[in-house]
């Protein structure tokens, strides 16, 4: 069982990072089907766009089996700093990445990746042992079965990292309803059909 403390994100002092999810490794992922993975992944960037969080995208050796980054996060982010790593593994051991991050001034690391064992949790236990505060996006990384997510999961969890899905990641950024609710609202319902209806129901139902 777990000890480390409740810690809340701040939009303020938060860096996404979103590791290698690159059209080769990207057809390794079982543990969702490919729309709701794609889905998951789009709607992490969505909301880094939202709180205008810095972004930082990087890929493994993308001329290889690995392949590059998916285009369409590409597309979300044009600008956002990219680092092609050439071989390494763990994120965390290019000194590009690192300094990157660092650049930021940033402390809180939201990250999402694939495959979730390898190119998740390796820089999640690097930065930890840095003393940065880690936040694992669950279900915007991906891995070959339940199995393996599951002991990937608890190896970063008992290191301190803090486990959610990008539904509470917006929600824990957003903190009140009353921040531009309207927002939020927008993007959730682009990306969950099921809140789409509960803000329609609202709508109708509040209409004068």
């Amino acid at each position: 069982m777990s000890n480390v403390p409740y810690k809340r994100l701040n939009k303020d002092d938060a860096v996404v990072l979103l590791v290698d999810h690159q059209t080769g490794l990207i057809s390794l992922v079982q543990d969702f089907s490919p729309n709701e993975f794609k889905n998951n992944v789009l709607a992490l960037g969505d909301i880094a766009k939202f709180f205008n969080l810095p972004t930082i995208l990087t890929t493994s050796f993308d001329s290889g089996p690995n392949g590059p980054i998916v285009p369409e996060l590409k597309e979300q982010f044009p600008d956002a700093p990219f680092i092609a790593r050439p071989g390494q593994i763990n994120a965390w051991d290019n000194a590009d990445f690192v300094k990157a991050v660092k650049a930021t001034g940033r402390k809180q690391l939201i990250i999402a990746g694939v495959v979730t064992d390898v190119c998740v949790a390796f820089p999640t236990l690097s930065a930890i042992a840095e003393g940065y505060e880690v936040f694992v996006v669950t279900d915007s990384s991906g891995t070959f079965n339940t199995t393996v997510q599951q002991a990937a999961w608890a190896r970063m969890s008992a290191a301190g990292a803090h486990l959610l899905n990008w539904f509470a990641v917006a929600c824990e950024l957003q903190g009140d309803w009353r921040n531009d609710m309207e927002g939020l609202a927008n993007l959730l319902s682009n990306r969950l059909p099921n809140y789409r209806n509960l803000i329609n129901s609202y709508t109708k139902f509040t209409a004068k």
